[in-house]
């Protein structure tokens, strides 16, 4: 194997990593600062108030994106294991 097929696979799944973890990471940052601003506005600052919320959006998202999520997995590792015979 050489070091391009090596640095090509890194580089895919790393872009896929950054690909299935977007959805999860955007819906929670977006949460997140709308909690600030609440906490901000209302003074509240109560520590479960941020995570709460933060933590069933990122598991509705999950719920939502997760057949979108698991079907680049699999195509990926699919696409992987059938170029296992070509590696020199």
């Amino acid at each position: 194997m050489t070091a391009e097929a090596v640095l090509l696979i890194l580089r895919e799944s790393l872009l896929l990593v950054l690909l299935l973890s977007a959805p999860v990471m955007a819906v929670t940052m977006v949460i997140g600062l709308v909690v600030s601003l609440l906490q901000a506005t209302t003074q509240i600052q109560e520590q479960t108030l941020s995570y709460v919320p933060k933590l069933v959006a990122a598991f509705l998202t999950l719920a939502i994106a997760g057949p979108w999520i698991l079907e680049h997995a699999v195509q990926f590792s699919a696409a992987l294991f059938e170029t296992i015979p070509t590696i020199r």
